[in-house]
């Protein structure tokens, strides 16, 4: 073999290999951008989950705690000091339309609520407090609160059937929040008593 079929084999083989290369990076590129799109599209409806979470807070903790539709608790306690602010965790169970694209699409929330009324220095486990599955209208403004209650001839898992959509009746006979929503919710409560 002479060094001028010698030469022109190797420049062949790197030519060869700077295609194979070019065609690895085409193919990594090709992946990221799938990537970064699939999880740009799982981000909007995190981040609509956490707006509606907030709306549903705000919303809690600014209504008169009477407005919550519990049959009268904590009632008295609120009307003896004036108005002590209302602490809530929420948990959102969904919403509808499902598909819904903004807060300002979203009309209905099914979800969960625990609300502690913060009274100077009363702690966490002796106040008031306002709590069970809810259902929020969030095409009226301010938002419509329903909570799910037993009545004298309908007892409560009816009620709640009765209110809840199939999907989402499991998750209200829990009645829980996160522990990270709960943990935030009492550092809340412990700072709005003064404790």
């Amino acid at each position: 073999m002479s060094s001028q079929e010698s030469a022109e084999s190797a420049a062949r083989w790197y030519r060869h290999r700077l295609v194979w290369v070019a065609v690895i990076l085409l193919a990594v590129s090709a992946g990221a951008v799938v990537l970064a799109r699939r999880a740009g599209s799982e981000e909007k409806p995190a981040d609509l989950q956490a707006q509606i979470t907030a709306r549903m807070r705000t919303t809690l903790e600014q209504a008169d705690p009477g407005q919550h539709n519990h049959a009268g608790h904590g009632a008295q306690q609120v009307a003896a000091e004036g108005k002590p602010p209302v602490i809530c965790g929420v948990r959102v169970y969904g919403y509808e339309p499902t598909d819904a694209a903004a807060l300002a699409d979203v009309r209905t929330v099914y979800g969960f609520h625990l609300c502690g009324v913060a009274e100077k220095k009363r702690p966490w486990d002796v106040a008031a407090k306002l709590t069970g599955p809810l259902i929020m209208d969030m095409s009226t403004n301010p938002p419509g609160i329903q909570v799910v209650e037993a009545t004298a001839d309908v007892m409560f898992v009816d009620r709640l059937r009765e209110m809840f959509p199939d999907k989402y009746e499991e998750l209200a006979l829990e009645e829980a929040l996160t522990q990270s929503e709960m943990a935030d919710q009492r550092r809340r409560y412990d700072a709005a008593a003064g404790l």
